[in-house]
């Protein structure tokens, strides 16, 4: 059984977001080879962009956050209560680490137990045609034609592409396309865990 996951899988666990415990069950099953997690190259090069992003907008709060406690400071009557909060830039600091070091654990685990869809011309030239007939962003037409490309290649008799952007992705017209490949659309990681079960039980 196929099992397609974008971005937002590789992000749920390494932000540990709500359903990260689903994404964590899904991946250990295919850790231990009862399903294939099938996941496009774009989506591993991805989420550097969203922790660098957060990194940069964390260390500006930080700044911003030093340089009013360190005002405030001078009124003698603020000390007490400055004290209770001095330790969130450290705390911003040490967030943005385990962040990073939990991609890189998570994506070294993706790296041995997924099958990677290499990033191709072909892909490339599908995706510049998705973003035209179904409106995508750049990044989210790369994703759904390396899906698509994979489904069409391989034909799974059971699949799944567990998706969270159903801001994009949340159109008919997709959802049928997807569905010509037997591949099942599912918009949370708890409700694609559930479906995972149910195939593996049946």
């Amino acid at each position: 059984m196929n099992v397609y996951v974008e971005t937002n899988f590789v992000l749920e666990l390494a932000f540990q977001q709500e359903e990260f415990e689903s994404c964590e069950q899904i991946l250990q099953r295919c850790e231990a080879k009862r399903i294939q997690l099938v996941i496009p190259a774009y989506s591993l090069a991805e989420p550097h962009e969203k922790l660098i992003r957060q990194e940069n907008s964390r260390k500006k709060l930080e700044q911003d956050l030093v340089k009013e406690l360190n005002q405030l400071k001078r009124t003698k009557s603020y000390h007490s209560r400055i004290s209770n909060i001095e330790d969130i830039p450290m705390l911003l600091m040490q967030i943005n680490e385990e962040e990073k070091q939990r991609f890189v654990q998570y994506r070294e685990r993706l790296l041995k137990s997924a099958y990677i869809i290499s990033l191709t011309a072909a892909i490339l030239s599908d995706a510049a045609n998705y973003e035209v007939y179904y409106g995508l962003e750049p990044q989210d037409a790369i994703v759904y034609a390396s899906v698509i490309s994979h489904l069409r290649q391989y034909q799974p008799q059971v699949s799944c592409f567990l998706n969270r952007n159903t801001r994009d992705f949340d159109d008919p017209d997709i959802s049928n396309e997807v569905n010509q490949f037997n591949c099942r659309m599912i918009w949370k990681f708890d409700q694609g865990y559930n479906f995972i079960q149910s195939q593996l039980s049946s």
